[in-house]
């Protein structure tokens, strides 16, 4: 959960600063934003998976 939190955080600080650089729509500026939300995304999936290698043993031992 601290990595998706983390990953999260540097989503917002790329997105402020593309905002920042750039403030009406450019593909490029998009794209990177895009990208860092697509990082968050994979950091989710990343941390579901896990939670399933830790608990589904458990799991399986009370059934």
């Amino acid at each position: 959960m601290g990595l998706v939190l983390a990953v999260e955080g540097l989503n917002t600080a790329v997105e402020k600063l593309a905002d920042f650089v750039h403030a009406e729509n450019h593909p490029k500026i998009a794209f990177i934003k895009d990208i860092s939300a697509g990082a968050v995304a994979f950091a989710v999936f990343a941390g579901i998976a896990i939670i399933f290698l830790i608990y589904i043993p458990i799991i399986m031992q009370l059934l």
